[in-house]
């Protein structure tokens, strides 16, 4: 016993040793989490309190209830169940089924936008992949919310969404889609979660038996619960208490797709005899990259007190983070790379560095300078690594091997020499990529056996295909780039946060509603964190070479910037100057991000040009369907307002409002002045 508890701090062991019961652990990033929780598992099983097969454990990713039940086995804990929502529900679902709704069981539905694209086509809707994506994630959204298709348009106002079509045509399609998998007896994900739920909240008998198996549950990331996970967890619980959720709501990162960390906050409220347990010693970072941290967090608005967490970096000293401004963004990417090439130079591996942006397209810059520098990359988010031809190849080699003496690693390496590992490395390419691949095979084989001495090659194939079920690839030598939504829960040695400019973080529709923008601080924190080491942090005030630099660098940069950096003198020089934005109105102080683009105090009357409005909101309908793009990535409905009560009559009017800048001016400026124009007289 006294060994489960060895390396724990303090905090961990609390959380640890804490009572069967409600137990909330508010844990930083970099503070240790899997390894409290985890150990907490073993701590009650090994206790008698609980049985390991009356555990249930859910996270959000396959990846993370992989590495839950690798810790867990590591703990001689055997049978705890360690699984995402989903796959927890459709395992459940699929047990009670026939008792519950009886018949054939349905099928899961493979691809959700087939059938999106057949309810709209329907209608006479636009089938473009981009605007049948948009249909999906509001479907989604409001699956995930527990909101009725008949309950969209009010919800989705009360959310003050950016709707990608009318709300009325989306909840016909909405209506369309359910029809159609109902005509084919289909289930998508979220009908899993939905049918689980239900089949406990009205079947006593299935409730009863359910809550026999399952006595403890343990919840991960917390914080990115939907309303339809909590309806699921609450069916799960009935009226007990035997519950450990662990989350930060500095990380709630996915409030677009339903998630809020309100379940996390108000838990100490649900359950007032809970023990609530503060992680913040962080062991990733280095203290530099833990300040810096901290700075990006603490101005964030509206979070409540009690779930402010300051983390305390507990690693030796590091370098500090740098900052860098560019004229354009291809000499950003060369720099980046360039700097990565010294990295690994000084022996930094290239699966221990990251280049982390805001949206997948930005990508593409940093692509390029990274081959021409010849350094190997990975793109995650792209094919999966057990997927590949080469991985798939290797282990119906390995399993046709059958069992064959000596060292795991020797023997594995002996078998993947048949389809293509040679003793060195080619010199770059497909063929590169190729070898990787199994090479990465080859250390998985070495990992294994320092786990398990005496592993065999049956062994060592049970092992990959685990992994492969979990998502949970072996790292390949090669730089991730990745966007920082599909980095949160990794970690690098190095990490270059890129093209932090105005526009792109925060992104350009989250502006003028301040929890998206909220939203996007949280996400630059998120990625200033998955450093443990190197932080560079860098933008670039042209898109092109040698283009006009009309970018500015992201908000959230200003304050963090170190006294000696360019770019933070020119900014202190110009603070003084600069007057804070007022009322047109009352001529009171503007605070609020809607009232500043509007020009006004949200409070004080409103003159807006109905018919302008009217006008613009047509025009901007026209231009989204010309360019394919949805209506608020022209203008959001905040901007139009503006344009509406303020009626610039130039260029200089027009810029002066929130959120028009050099290429929306570019774009649409003389369109949007020509309605003003018409509309006065001029």
């Amino acid at each position: 016993m006294d060994a489960l508890l060895e390396g724990l701090d303090p905090e961990q062991r609390a959380a640890v040793e804490a009572p069967r019961g409600p137990v909330c652990v508010l844990a930083g990033a970099g503070t240790g989490k899997t390894r409290t929780i985890t150990h907490r598992i073993a701590h009650l099983v090994q206790r008698g309190h609980v049985a390991a097969g009356q555990v249930l454990a859910v996270t959000f990713t396959k990846r993370a209830a992989g590495e839950m039940r690798t810790r867990l086995r590591a703990l001689e804990v055997h049978g705890a169940q360690a699984v995402t929502f989903h796959a927890a529900a459709s395992r459940q679902l699929r047990y009670f089924w026939p008792r519950v709704i009886g018949g054939p069981r349905w099928e899961l539905v493979d691809h959700k936008i087939r059938i999106i694209g057949r309810a709209a086509t329907r209608l006479g809707l636009p089938t473009e992949a981009e605007a049948l994506r948009d249909l999906a994630s509001e479907i989604e959204w409001a699956k995930a919310s527990l909101i009725a298709p008949e309950d969209y348009p009010a919800a989705a106002a009360r959310a003050q969404r950016d709707i990608p079509a009318p709300a009325e045509q989306i909840v016909r399609v909405y209506q369309g889609y359910e029809a159609l998998k109902a005509e084919a007896q289909m289930l998508d994900f979220d009908d899993l979660l939905l049918h689980t739920a239900a089949a406990l909240e009205d079947n006593a008998e299935v409730a009863q038996e359910f809550r026999d198996r399952y006595r403890c549950f343990v919840v991960d990331e917390y914080q990115d619960v939907t309303p339809l996970q909590q309806r699921v967890l609450d069916a799960w619980l009935g009226d007990r208490d035997d519950l450990t959720v662990v989350g930060d709501a500095n990380q709630t990162i996915y409030s677009f797709a339903g998630a809020s960390p309100r379940p996390l906050l108000d838990f100490p409220r649900r359950f007032p005899e809970a023990v609530v347990v503060r992680l913040e010693r962080d062991y990733r970072s280095t203290p530099q990259v833990v300040a810096l941290a901290n700075e990006v967090i603490k101005w964030a608005r509206g979070r409540p007190a009690g779930s402010r967490l300051r983390l305390v970096g507990q690693r030796p000293e590091g370098p500090a983070p740098v900052f860098h401004e560019f004229d354009d963004e291809p000499s950003e990417a060369a720099a980046v790379a360039a700097k990565i090439k010294k990295l690994m130079d000084n022996g930094v591996a290239a699966s221990e560095i990251a280049i982390l942006y805001r949206v997948n397209a930005q990508s593409e810059a940093y692509e390029q300078a990274l081959a021409s520098f010849g350094i190997p990359y990975l793109v995650r988010g792209g094919e999966r690594f057990f997927e590949r031809a080469e991985v798939r190849q290797a282990m119906i080699a390995l399993r046709s091997a059958g069992s064959v003496e000596g060292s795991l690693p020797l023997v594995v390496r002996s078998v993947l020499a048949r389809v293509g590992l040679s003793d060195e490395p080619p010199a770059g390419g497909a063929a590169r990529e190729r070898w990787e691949s199994l090479l990465a095979l080859v250390e998985v084989a070495e990992e294994l056996e320092a786990a398990l001495p005496g592993a065999d090659l049956p062994r060592f194939c049970a092992e990959l295909d685990m992994r492969a079920e979990a998502q949970h690839p072996p790292t390949v030598e090669g730089v991730t780039l990745a966007s920082l939504h599909a980095a949160k829960g990794l970690e690098w040695d190095a990490v270059f946060l890129v093209g932090l400019v105005e526009g792109t973080l925060p992104i350009q529709y989250a502006d003028g509603d301040e929890a998206a923008v909220e939203e996007e601080r949280r996400l630059l924190y998120v990625g200033v964190t998955r450093a443990r080491e190197h932080l560079w942090l860098s933008w670039g005030l042209s898109r092109a070479a040698g283009g006009r630099k009309y970018r500015r660098r992201s908000r959230f940069l200003y304050g963090l910037l170190p006294d000696e950096h360019p770019a933070a003198r020119v900014a202190r020089a110009a603070t003084p100057k600069k007057e804070k934005p007022t009322c047109r109105v009352c001529a009171g102080v503007l605070v609020e991000a809607q009232a500043v683009k509007l020009g006004r105090c949200l409070s004080c009357p409103s003159d807006v040009d109905e018919e302008l409005l009217t006008r613009l909101r047509a025009w901007r309908s026209e231009r989204a369907r010309e360019l394919k793009v949805p209506a608020y990535v022209v203008f959001t409905d905040a901007t139009l307002v503006a344009i509406a009560e303020q009626r610039p009559m130039d260029t200089a009017g027009l810029v002066a409002i929130s959120g028009i800048g050099a290429s929306k001016l570019d774009k649409f400026g003389s369109d949007v002045l020509g309605l003003v124009r018409a509309g006065s007289g001029y």
